[in-house]
């Protein structure tokens, strides 16, 4: 107080005081404001309130108690007005128990006093201290009733939030469109068309179906719900799209797993003259991810610098996965060493992308260096990306020493992930009767995913005893997954028992039980070329296959020798061999390298793992044609250089 009364002087007054105090606080400037408006503040305490705000906006907790403190020496601070102002401020400086002390201390008290309160124990999560407030107001407002509901619905009291929006409603109270996107919010949040179409048809009836916010709420909860259609119906319907809902359509697309439909809408969206932010940024370069087209990655990284938001940290944490997923890990270490903020998500990203590359190593350097250098928590989170980075780099004891340290040493509660890739680790590394006694003790039910990933190594080693009693499992939970059936006649198959394949495949059809087909695609140009397995719809196929057939016999020059074990059917290995060579990614690679400059980097995405001959085919590729090929599988990504892998044959 003594600082800032010691340099009062009166000046010249201005004719309109507040308007000349606001500009004055807007600009940080309080003290040649105070200096110059001491005489009227004194006389009108309203006009404390600029200096309170100005304190808040500027994060200047010192200054702000400086001003209670003069507030409360002038005999103000008894003021519902200005305490109420204060209060807020105390709030949004991060010292809330100064706010609660306030509010205890206040002779007299008005709904906004308990509101601020209550938006206060929301912001800091404590729902319980919120709700105790709310029920002792004797006067409720509908900003009251929104603030609680809103809260509620924040942290996934979904049902409590859409409970106490059906009391308000029998109390009289009509809802606004803050009301409404909160209650839309729960639905979506329940997975409840039923309850969301109720809401919709009560904002029709009260006439706020034209509001670009309520519109937007509607849309997000229909297609949250997986009803795509009905959502985007409602966005066509607005006269105007703002960018709340082009990012409500482009998140929409990207939840029901249409990535291609996301960049359609990115692209109208700019077309409209609406302008991009931070939130649809990490929605379009997760869809990049999805699609592993580096591309429209790069462009969309530019778009993001030009605007100023690639320094955000969810986009920054977007660019590093997706950089990643497409097989620039060069890239996606560029993207986070040039960080200029950081958050835990941040980290893990980048150990996530070590791992998906199969460098353990570096994983668990980047781990340990954030949990000993930088002041941010380990979660997690962190732990599954690093146990999964341990599993795909053959570092087993590593890896359960990573997980135990995660229960002993953090006190983390492991999921049904966790344990998943731990079984995953072991699985991989030949220890199948470890990895399925893992599942049996762990105390959470064990899901398909689980089961499947101990089926998947039961094939790669030969075991198919476990395979018959690992499937029942699967069955059990779901009769209908096609890729249990798929991994039970492969591990028939790698021991040649064509009569239990044939009747695994003859019960796949009785039950209408599709396999999914493989698929592999690549981008060039901006133009996404994919192809199947024995594909001929190329308007090149005849080139292709030509070249195919030429590469092959190339090779075998050099020592390849068709993996005719891994065709999983009964035929003589002439045919073996041939249906080896129409596999997807070695049509892809090879139009790949027709239509690509010499010694430029190739990139393969397939959907599905990559067989053992392929992997040994493309070996040979990158040595013969001098190429470095990158082949993303659906386990992990392969970088063959000069006729070697970067899995060290281990995936």
């Amino acid at each position: 107080m003594d600082k800032l009364s010691s340099f009062i002087r009166p000046l010249s007054l201005s004719s309109d005081p507040a308007t000349a105090i606001a500009s004055l606080c807007s600009k940080g400037n309080l003290r040649e404001a105070f200096q110059r408006f001491r005489l009227n503040i004194f006389t009108n305490t309203s006009l404390f309130t600029p200096f309170i705000q100005s304190c808040a906006t500027r994060k200047s907790v010192r200054s702000g108690k400086q001003l209670h403190c003069l507030l409360v020496v002038s005999g103000f601070s008894s003021d519902k007005f200005i305490c109420n102002h204060l209060m807020s401020m105390y709030s949004k400086l991060g010292d809330f128990p100064s706010a609660v002390a306030l509010y205890g201390f206040m002779p007299k008290k008005n709904y906004m006093s308990s509101n601020i309160l209550i938006n206060g124990y929301v912001r800091a999560g404590d729902l319980v201290s919120a709700r105790k407030v709310f029920d002792e107001m004797p006067d409720r407002k509908l900003t009251t009733w929104n603030a609680m509901i809103a809260g509620l619905i924040q942290f996934e009291y979904n049902e409590e939030g859409l409970s106490l929006f059906k009391e308000m409603h029998g109390l009289g109270f009509s809802p606004d469109e803050y009301t409404l996107g909160s209650v839309f919010s729960g639905a979506a949040g329940l997975r409840s068309v039923f309850i969301g179409k109720q809401i919709h048809g009560y904002t029709i009836k009260y006439g706020l179906e034209l509001d670009l916010v309520v519109n937007s709420s509607v849309a997000h909860m229909y297609m949250r719900n997986g009803e795509l259609e009905d959502g985007q119906n409602v966005i066509r319907s607005m006269p105007v799209r703002n960018l709340v809902a082009w990012n409500t359509l482009i998140a929409g697309n990207a939840q029901n797993g249409c990535p291609e439909t996301v960049l359609y809408q990115y692209k109208m969206m700019k077309i409209s003259g609406c302008r991009p932010n931070k939130i649809t940024f990490v929605t379009v370069l997760s869809s990049c991810s999805d699609l592993a087209i580096r591309g429209q990655g790069q462009q969309i990284h530019a778009e993001a610098i030009k605007i100023g938001a690639s320094s955000v940290v969810a986009v920054v944490s977007s660019l590093i996965s997706m950089y990643s997923k497409c097989g620039c890990l060069e890239d996606a270490a560029k993207a986070f060493s040039e960080r200029e903020d950081e958050d835990e998500v941040m980290w893990s990203s980048m150990i996530s992308a070590y791992g998906f590359h199969g460098q353990g190593d570096e994983a668990i350097k980047l781990f340990n260096t954030m949990a000993e250098q930088t002041e941010l928590e380990v979660n997690e989170v962190a732990f599954l990306n690093l146990i999964y980075a341990c599993s795909h780099s053959g570092l087993k004891d590593k890896g359960l020493e990573l997980f135990d340290m995660m229960v002993e040493k953090y006190g983390f509660k492991p999921g049904l992930k966790h344990y998943t890739c731990v079984v995953d680790l072991l699985s991989r590394a030949g220890s199948l009767d470890q990895a399925e006694a893992k599942i049996r003790s762990m105390p959470i039910k064990p899901d398909a995913v689980i089961w499947k990933t101990l089926l998947s190594a039961c094939k790669i080693h030969k075991n198919e005893e476990m395979a018959q009693r690992v499937f029942k499992e699967i069955l059990q939970i779901d009769p209908n997954d096609s890729a249990c059936y798929v991994l039970l006649a492969n591990a028939h198959a790698s021991a040649k028992r064509w009569s239990d394949v044939s009747e695994v495949r003859k019960s796949m059809k009785d039950k209408n039980v599709k396999k999914e087909p493989g698929i592999s695609w690549f981008e060039h140009k901006g133009e996404v070329h994919s192809f199947m397995m024995g594909d001929r719809s190329q308007s090149k196929s005849k080139e292709i296959y030509s070249y195919l057939k030429e590469l092959t016999l190339e090779m075998k020059l050099k020592g390849y020798k068709p993996d005719t074990d891994s065709v999983l059917h009964d035929m003589d290995d002439e045919d073996k061999e041939s249906d080896l060579g129409h596999h997807s990614e070695k049509l892809a690679v090879a139009f790949a390298l027709m239509i690509t400059p010499e010694g430029i980097p190739i990139r393969i995405i397939k959907n599905l793992r990559v067989c053992s001959d392929c992997h040994v085919a493309f070996k040979y590729i990158s040595l013969i044609k001098n190429r470095e090929i990158t082949l993303r599988d659906g386990s992990r990504f392969h970088h063959f250089i000069n006729g070697k892998c970067s899995c060290a044959d281990y995936w």
